[in-house]
């Protein structure tokens, strides 16, 4: 397995991921740079998934009012949560998730987190 710095650099643009994380990714793959991509797409996509789970968990505890997108300390999105979603009108209750899912996907490597606002005001931290 030959992994030069130039496969490591051609991962990190492609991907957007650091050194470590493309060396990693590149050591999982034998040295291709294809592999290594595939390899950081099917990792982003379970942390998406495990990030879902977490979130329909929490919500149906019942004490979730928001989930928030933040970055830098600033809110992107907000996504209020209450009983249709959780009940579900099927229409309406797939949207706000697939918001989450894909902002999820979409900030995986942007400095962004994920919190739960409870019904006391408190957050909790998710990704």
């Amino acid at each position: 397995m030959n992994i030069t710095l130039e496969s490591i650099d051609a991962v990190r643009a492609r991907a957007g991921v650091g050194y470590e994380e493309a060396r990693e990714a590149l050591e999982a793959s034998n040295g291709s740079v294809v592999d290594a991509l595939v390899y950081l797409e099917q990792k982003k996509r379970g942390a998406s998934n495990d990030l879902l789970e977490r979130v329909k968990a929490a919500v149906k505890e019942g004490s979730v009012n928001k989930i928030r997108m933040l970055r830098d300390g600033k809110v992107l999105l907000t996504v209020p949560v209450n009983v249709g979603i959780v009940g579900g009108v099927v229409g309406l209750a797939a949207a706000p998730w697939f918001v989450i899912l894909g902002a999820a996907a979409a900030a995986y490597g942007f400095n962004v987190r994920f919190e739960l606002v409870k019904e006391d005001g408190t957050t909790t931290d998710i990704l």
